[in-house]
């Protein structure tokens, strides 16, 4: 691993690249998870947690991801993430240097059970706009098998991305599933009303054209990314597959709109039958291809998947860097543990080269001692968080 290390003004050592993405200078965790409060202090640099299964290793990653819009990296309830046997409520602070400037940001449940936020002591409407100051993307064990799972997975997975490139498209998001949500409500009742299920599709039909035409953008820009990518991770290709994104290759968005939401109307018999809605945003499905070999990325093996995965993510961080002018955060949830040691130096070249601030876990401290003073190293032991103490 070509790991350099340069002294910043006299303080602690750094990775050569550090300052070119966003990053946390303070996170605080409180009544999450196994950890009543933990407070980490960070330079931008990579860091790195090692320690014992159920630790709390990831629940630290998880804290984080929470501070951009999103369910977390986990996907769970969030009255689940509260602290066992604790009544108050959950909250994840930071301090960061995002795209914005130097920003005090937070994240948690009110007394009702809601999810607010808030960005400089003032709450925030939308959580939506924590993604004005930070993105992050993650990659979490789960995902070594992404293109053999169900869509709605890398659904979820590529309107991350999309989300850290165009912050609007998680309010997009959450819009259009809203209106399914009442639609479906709606039809199931037997409450056919003609002229708000013609307001509750127009609606769907306009967010979700957004929708599909902002994933549209961003697997071109990533393929165009990721095609002329070398090295160890493998260059591929991306493409939203779905009616609608066909649709918007042919046709202009508004008459997309149209036909969706004819296709709607006509549609409400069989879907108060079957429930949801059979056409839409909400259908498509991300296809990738493994260049070199031509291979679509569902019939790859385990670890050619997580190669691609893994390549994917890189590229965005890339693509990130160019558009907004930062690079990401990173969450890396034992990432690195089942790579061979190609992959594994070769995937440390590409954090420090990226310069970005990605947060690390895994079981044998070993792995990661190639980092030495360039990254902050934790030890973790049943969610209490130690300094260890590396050498150059």
């Amino acid at each position: 691993m070509s790991l350099q290390v340069c002294q910043a003004n006299g303080g602690a050592p750094v990775c050569a690249s550090a300052g070119r993405g966003v990053f946390f200078s303070r996170l605080t965790l409180t009544h999450f998870r196994n950890y009543a409060f933990a407070r980490i202090l960070a330079d931008g640099r990579p860091l790195i947690f090692t320690g014992p299964n159920g630790a709390g290793k990831t629940n630290i990653l998880e804290a984080a991801s929470y501070l951009v819009p999103g369910r977390g990296l986990r996907g769970s309830e969030l009255s689940d993430v509260r602290q066992a046997g604790q009544a108050s409520p959950w909250a994840v602070a930071a301090v960061c240097d995002g795209f914005c400037g130097p920003a005090s940001i937070g994240t948690g449940l009110d007394e009702n059970g809601r999810r607010v936020a808030h960005i400089g002591g003032v709450p925030v409407s939308a959580l939506s706009a924590l993604g004005e100051h930070l993105a992050m993307l993650w990659i979490t064990p789960r995902m070594d098998r992404l293109f053999s799972e169900g869509a709605s997975d890398r659904r979820r997975f590529f309107d991350r991305m999309v989300a850290s490139f165009d912050p609007a498209h998680s309010g997009r998001l959450a819009r259009h599933e809203k209106l399914l949500r009442e639609r479906s409500r709606l039809l199931e009742a037997g409450s056919h009303h003609p002229a708000w299920l013609d307001a509750l599709e127009a609606g769907l039909a306009e967010t979700g054209v957004a929708v599909a035409a902002a994933r549209r953008d961003l697997a071109e820009r990533l393929t165009a990314v990721l095609a002329a990518s070398g090295g160890t991770f493998p260059a591929l290709s991306l493409e939203m597959v779905g009616e609608v994104e066909e649709s918007l290759g042919r046709e202009p968005a508004l008459a997309v709109e149209d036909m969706l939401r004819m296709r709607l109307r006509d549609g409400r018999a069989q879907d108060a039958l079957t429930g949801g809605a059979s056409c839409g945003a909400h259908r498509s499905d991300l296809a990738a291809v493994h260049l070199e070999t031509g291979m679509p990325a569902e019939l790859c093996s385990t670890g050619q998947q997580k190669a691609l995965v893994v390549a994917m993510v890189l590229g965005q961080v890339r693509l990130l860097a160019s558009v907004r002018g930062l690079a990401p955060i990173l969450l890396l949830d034992e990432v690195a543990a089942h790579f061979d040691e190609k992959r594994r130096e070769a995937l440390f070249d590409e954090i420090s080269g990226l310069g970005v601030q990605a947060f690390m876990t895994g079981t044998d401290a070993g792995i990661f001692s190639c980092w030495g003073d360039s990254a902050q190293h934790w030890r973790v032991e049943d969610a209490h968080l130690f300094p260890r103490l590396q050498t150059v």
